[in-house]
């Protein structure tokens, strides 16, 4: 993504007028204690924006159509895949991951339900730019609810863009059972998430387990914990971890062979990947939407992070492994095109689009809007803010507001 000073050039996009202090320290406290977000620092820097993204409602009901076009797609392609062992090859997925979707074809698929996706666009030069789906194990719920929902309460001329967190846990209702989260147990940052969306499904009158994959007994293709069988599951455990574990821990049942409805099957890996672009044309169905929105992507081969060309992993996470010439730090981009270069096949070229800054107190900021579709309906956002060209782990959390 090429640095371009427009700042402010997104007339339909703008930072809001900053909190008093006071009155954002309880917003902080709030987002902390109420919505479980227990690591609001990056360093000594605080994640929490203590101002919001404001967006007019028509651009946000633009980005929200766009997104439903895009999770419609994404499932189509996810549908074809399965199907197809030669182009799953050209995705990178680990070897044991793609036999897992290929027995989709003899087993059955996972039974989806309260299909969940992100898709992140950065304004740019041009326009509105794509960057990537999350539709395996999108976060996001504490900052698109919680945080947001505090925000907006300080707001009263601005409103919501919805709730993911509501439509996700009224979908995983509809079974009327209990519903286990599978996570890394191990990891804060997943356990603070599954607690927040367990007290939302509690709150509706359900169970709401808190599980490592390994806690679940799979009996004739039925998820239980305990002695209960679960009306469905969540799975915070990305999907390439999953052939790390036991055999006997049931994993491919995530992909293929199960009875219990899941959010969302493993299958979701497959279009997750970053080389999913390359394969498009073979798939023998239309991807109008993403071929607009997405930058023109090829293979890493023969190709370095330059003024032109963004080098990515496949199946990277949270910016890692972003290769940016004049953003990357240079010894983590040096590292990138060695690694792109010995095995290109796992990472993909993508070229680069002229990201737009905005003016905020203190700095200019580069924001990325990540639409979440539950279900194939638009529900809400989850927005972050860098004070360079590339949204990672050190990126602030911003509240997005609509204005009519």
């Amino acid at each position: 993504m090429a640095v371009e000073t427009l700042v402010n050039q997104h007339a339909t996009l703008r930072v809001g007028e900053a909190m008093p202090p006071d009155e954002f320290r309880q917003v902080w406290l709030d987002t902390v204690f109420d919505s479980f977000k227990l690591d609001p620092q990056f360093g000594d820097t605080c994640t929490l924006a203590p101002w919001p993204l404001v967006m007019r409602a028509d651009e946000w009901r633009k980005l929200a159509a766009w997104s439903e076009a895009l999770a419609a797609e994404t499932l189509a392609a996810e549908h074809a895949l399965a199907h197809r062992p030669d182009l799953l090859r050209r995705l990178a997925l680990p070897r044991q991951a793609r036999a897992a979707i290929l027995d989709a074809s003899t087993f059955g698929p996972a039974p989806g339900i309260a299909r969940v996706m992100r898709f992140d666009f950065h304004p740019a030069a041009h326009g509105w730019a794509l960057s990537e789906v999350n539709c395996d194990v999108p976060g996001g719920f504490i900052e698109a609810t919680g945080f947001t929902r505090q925000m907006a309460a300080h707001y009263p001329d601005l409103r919501m863009a919805g709730d993911p967190t509501a439509a996700l846990c009224d979908a995983l209702a509809a079974p009327g059972g209990p519903v286990g989260f599978v996570h890394a147990t191990g990891y804060l940052d997943d356990r603070q998430v599954m607690h927040f969306l367990a007290r939302e499904m509690e709150a509706r009158g359900f169970e709401a387990p808190l599980l490592a994959p390994d806690h679940i007994t799979w009996k004739d293709g039925t998820a239980w914990a305990g002695r209960a069988p679960l009306a469905a599951l969540f799975r915070f455990f990305p999907a390439e971890w999953l052939p790390n574990l036991d055999r006997k821990s049931g994993w491919r049942h995530y992909f293929a062979g199960s009875n219990t409805p899941q959010c969302n099957p493993a299958t979701a890996l497959a279009p997750q990947s970053k080389r999913l672009p390359l394969v498009w044309d073979d798939l023998g169905i239309a991807m109008p939407t993403w071929k607009r929105l997405l930058p023109e992507t090829r293979e890493a081969r023969g190709t370095s992070a330059d003024a032109q060309w963004v080098l990515k992993a496949a199946l990277g996470r949270v910016g890692d492994e972003v290769g940016i010439a004049g953003v990357t730090g240079e010894k983590e981009l040096r590292q990138i095109s060695r690694w792109a270069r010995r095995r290109p096949k796992r990472w993909i070229a993508q070229r680069r689009f002229d990201a737009v800054a905005l003016d905020a107190p203190g700095s200019v900021v580069y924001p990325c809007i990540g639409v979440f579709v539950v279900d194939g309906k638009a529900a809400g956002a989850y927005c972050r803010v860098s004070r360079r060209a590339l949204i990672d782990g050190a990126a602030m959390d911003v509240a997005l507001l609509l204005e009519d």
